[in-house]
């Protein structure tokens, strides 16, 4: 037992108060304590990685690494590598007395970038090689070894840490970046083993973000994973940046780069499940460890992947401290939680017989639900100048709501509806878009249940869905016409917004992780237009506060004329705090252009037209604008005043 000791207000060390026998390869050290093992067990060990893995000591004037590994199942774990050329005899762990299923101690003469892996003899003698669940580096796929690692980095980003509160505020502008690390960019383009380091994604992505106006950028998952066509979602190393890329410290220079330049950074995070590879975390110790035994809980139909026992002290633990790493160690704003619609659902992808309800006869994961409640409040609790988001695709009340109001505590969550409806009516033929207009503005009728952000993700351009341009209708001139338009409309809806990469440009393929982007696209004027259109489109959001200050509130958005179906004419406003700031939204969707079209509004005069989806630098016509705008007023006690405007074809403007 390591019973917590202070002396001078100073935690006194293990070998202070304890025997260390050096006379041995592993000598019996711990760095934990009481109150650490009773947290890990009660599920609110909140930094676990301070304490698991390998970290480097200095014991008795000896350098070396300090080794802590959780298998409660175990008789005899070794570590095993390069060190001690794999030998399963050489260096083996002592197991606590306190039952709480721990193996430590310390093996001098262990250098930082050494190869290990646990070797396991676990329930009924099963033996398994085991990567290191808590390990900072790994070795590059397909090896499967981790490594011993001491982060040594220094942060620049202070204003940015010190101002972020700002940036990642629900009141604040969220247009957000979505990428995929390998395939944005590689050295040669159609080689899959050709990566940028960390560094020259850098030096490419940190310009080209801030020109085009982001506000944040989202990484798919940069977690340790081995297998590509997973995309990152089959996650081995919860603590552990993939060593595809390079070094950690290579990952924080690039999260640091984009703060220095004013973006933010999301990271996708996977707590829902993981995948059966044999160096991972399945039946890590024999048996079930940190997934659910029971397959009807514990096994993934979909992903062929498993679950992990939400209902387990240590395993909930563990996954709140691989969150809470990644914003204490990387500094990041936020967290893109991933399926948690297969987390709170008991039923998830399962027919009749597939599950058992809960002890209320429910479909709902009541272990899992608690999970997410204490998740955001320890995040919120602790980095109160973040976010977490959900990608939710049901009607679950309250993901967005604090958990002291009866919701899941997420800041905020995909509108996953929106993505639908919204596609569902560009890829409609302009002359039928009359008899689909509650398509477009259903989503203003559950709108206000959550905090939405509005996502066009990886998954709407992969497994034949086509890219986003082959989407839309028409020839070519009304193919960009109306993804410009439809941009527009998703630029100036309430909610923050994020957008998959190559979509920026009008991408002509699907997105394939084997390749890169087709940058050359750029080299003609549609595509150069798209990307001029979502340029300004960012920037009119930033200066406008109409567009975020209330995009949560009933207050900021308003209908303005819905009454012209036939001509598919749409018109709202969205409000500021101040009357001033107000701007007026008008999409013509039809390509029909509509000259001195007549609009009501009573809240003010709009004189400028501050956007225009067809001007002629975004490939459009370019010949249907508003240089001057007629207002006449028509009922002075209610300052109504009519409008006359030039509607251009497929078009959308904004006016101040």
């Amino acid at each position: 037992m390591n019973d917590e000791k202070h002396t001078s207000n100073k935690v006194m060390r293990y070998e202070d108060a304890n025997f260390v026998d050096t006379q041995k390869p592993v000598w019996n050290y711990s760095v934990f304590y009481d109150h650490d093992i009773n947290n890990f067990q009660n599920g609110t060990h909140y930094s676990l990685y301070e304490k698991f893995g390998s970290r480097p000591m200095t014991v008795l004037e000896k350098e070396g690494y300090y080794f802590a590994v959780w298998a409660p199942n175990a008789t005899k774990i070794a570590v095993v590598g390069d060190f001690n050329g794999w030998d399963s005899q050489a260096h083996i762990l002592f197991p606590r007395l306190d039952r709480s299923g721990i193996w430590e101690g310390f093996i001098p003469d262990i250098s930082k970038g050494s190869l290990y892996k646990y070797h396991i003899t676990g329930y009924h003698g099963r033996i398994t090689l085991k990567a290191d669940p808590f390990a900072n580096y790994a070795e590059r796929r397909p090896a499967t070894s981790s490594i011993t690692w001491n982060f040594d980095y220094k942060w620049n980003d202070k204003k940015w840490m010190q101002e972020r509160k700002k940036h990642n505020a629900l009141n604040a502008p969220w247009s957000v970046y979505e990428l995929h690390l390998a395939s944005w960019m590689r050295p040669a383009r159609h080689d899959e083993e050709s990566y940028n380091n960390y560094h020259q994604i850098a030096e490419h992505l940190v310009p080209y973000v801030q020109e085009m106006g982001f506000t944040h950028v989202e990484f798919m998952p940069v977690m340790e994973y081995p297998f590509d066509g997973s995309w990152g979602y089959q996650v081995t190393g919860f603590f552990a940046p993939t060593s595809r890329f390079g070094e950690p410290e290579g990952l924080m220079h690039l999260i640091d780069q984009l703060h220095q330049a004013g973006i933010g950074v999301i990271l996708d995070w996977v707590p829902s499940h993981f995948p059966a590879d044999a160096h991972g975390l399945y039946m890590f110790d024999g048996t079930h460890t940190y997934e659910y035994a029971d397959m009807r809980k514990g096994f993934h139909p979909d992903w062929n992947s498993y679950i992990f026992n939400y209902k387990r002290g240590e395993v909930k633990s563990f996954l709140i401290s691989s969150a809470h790493f990644w914003f204490k160690n990387f500094h990041i704003d936020g967290v893109r939680v991933d399926a948690v619609s297969s987390m709170l659902k008991l039923d998830y992808s399962r027919e009749e017989g597939e599950w058992e309800p809960n002890e209320f006869g429910g479909n709902g994961n009541l272990e899992a639900i608690a999970f997410i409640k204490d998740l955001n409040e320890t995040l919120f609790r602790d980095f109160h100048d973040i976010q977490t988001i959900a990608e939710e695709a049901t009607d679950w009340p309250g993901i967005s709501k604090p958990t002291y109001a009866g919701g899941l505590g997420f800041g905020m969550k995909w509108m996953m509806g929106w993505m639908h409806d919204t596609l569902d009516f560009f890829k409609v033929d302009p002359y039928y878009r009359k008899n689909y207009q509650d398509k477009l503005t259903f989503s203003m009728m559950y709108y206000y249940d959550e905090n939405f952000m509005l996502p066009l993700s990886h998954d709407e351009v992969v497994h034949g869905k086509s890219p986003m341009i082959y989407k839309m209708p028409g020839d070519e001139w009304q193919k960009f016409a109306n993804l410009r338009l439809m941009y527009t409309y998703m630029w100036t809806h309430p909610g923050g917004r994020l957008l998959f990469m190559g979509d920026e440009f009008g991408q002509t393929s699907e997105w394939d992780y084997r390749s890169e982007l087709d940058w050359y696209l750029l080299e003609h004027k549609y595509h150069k237009g798209v990307q001029s259109c979502i340029k300004d489109l960012n920037s009119i959001l930033k200066a406008s506060p109409a567009l975020f200050s209330r995009q949560f509130s009933a207050g900021g958005f308003e209908w303005v004329d819905l009454n012209h179906r036939q001509e598919s004419v749409v018109v709202y406003l969205r409000k500021g705090e101040k009357v001033a700031d107000n701007v007026l939204v008008i999409l013509n969707l039809t390509p029909v252009p509509r000259l001195d079209w007549e609009i009501y509004v009573s809240d003010k005069k709009y004189t400028k037209e501050i956007f225009n989806s067809d001007a002629e630098d975004y490939g459009g016509s370019g010949d249907v604008y508003n240089p001057n705008i007629h207002n006449e007023i028509v009922n002075r006690n209610e300052k109504t005043y009519k409008i006359l405007v030039n509607l251009p074809p497929l078009g959308g403007i904004i006016l101040k």
